[in-house]
């Protein structure tokens, strides 16, 4: 369903599952294009009448979160990402990943000679 979201919609709910929580002022501030406040809660209840997400009454006015777990939305976005620039290659997103320059600790290592293996073994 997040798929089909019109774009702004998905900024915002993207943002909101980063943010994990929080009211339209704090979910408008993490935008990367800033748009009013009002639009903010516009969208914001457009989602929520899609059933994405879900409100509860705050100190400050309605505090949002995602309805979906925060893996699921990240792994479907992840997923889109492969498809879209990498021709649905995980290996080509690792690599370009891992590419980044950025240092790996040795967990975070033996966490994908991990899942490597693994899927090495899958395919078997």
């Amino acid at each position: 369903m997040i798929e089909s979201l019109p774009r702004r919609e998905r900024e915002v709910f993207e943002t909101l599952c980063r943010l994990e929580k929080g009211a339209a002022a704090a979910v408008r501030n993490a935008l990367s294009d800033p748009i009013s406040d009002s639009a903010v809660r516009t969208l914001l209840s457009r989602l929520e009448a899609k059933g994405l997400i879900e409100r509860a009454p705050g100190p400050d006015g309605y505090v949002y979160s995602p309805v979906q777990r925060t893996e699921a939305v990240a792994a479907g976005a992840l997923q889109r990402m492969i498809d879209t620039f990498f021709a649905g290659s995980a290996a080509s997103a690792a690599t370009a990943l891992l590419g980044l320059g950025q240092k790996l600790t040795p967990q975070e290592a033996a966490a994908l000679e991990r899942i490597i293996d693994e899927s090495v073994e899958r395919k078997s």
